[in-house]
């Protein structure tokens, strides 16, 4: 029951990032993260494909073995975050709307931009 607990968390997740990848505002990275992790215990085969991506294979190994973050990736999910920030300040009914959004962006950016590179 757990191992099909993991698998369908590790499938849910991956179509998330997915759709992320052509939705603004959803981000594709964590979920992608989130699906090998739930993978790695509940999909072997998802997992082997997931580190054989071309996409997603290096940033995921280089998250298991470092918790590292390369710098394109981060200046792209900054660069996303801030855009997005500009849309809810153009469109939230009331500033403190889009001020809440763009301090949790704040939070995780400053988050994003502190973990380490991966050594090449």
């Amino acid at each position: 029951m757990t191992r099909w607990l993991w698998w369908l968390l590790a499938y849910a997740s991956l179509g998330i990032g997915i759709v992320g990848i052509v939705v603004p505002g959803l981000p594709t990275v964590p979920f992608v993260l989130l699906a090998a992790f739930a993978a790695a215990r509940g999909s072997q085969r998802l997992h082997a494909w997931l580190l054989a991506h071309r996409q997603f294979g290096p940033m995921i190994l280089d998250w298991e073995r470092e918790g590292a973050v390369s710098r394109r990736a981060k200046r792209l999910a900054i660069g996303m975050m801030a855009a997005c920030a500009v849309v809810m300040f153009l469109t939230a009914p009331q500033w403190w709307m889009a001020a809440t959004g763009t301090a949790f962006m704040a939070i995780v950016a400053t988050w994003l931009w502190r973990r380490p590179e991966p050594r090449q």
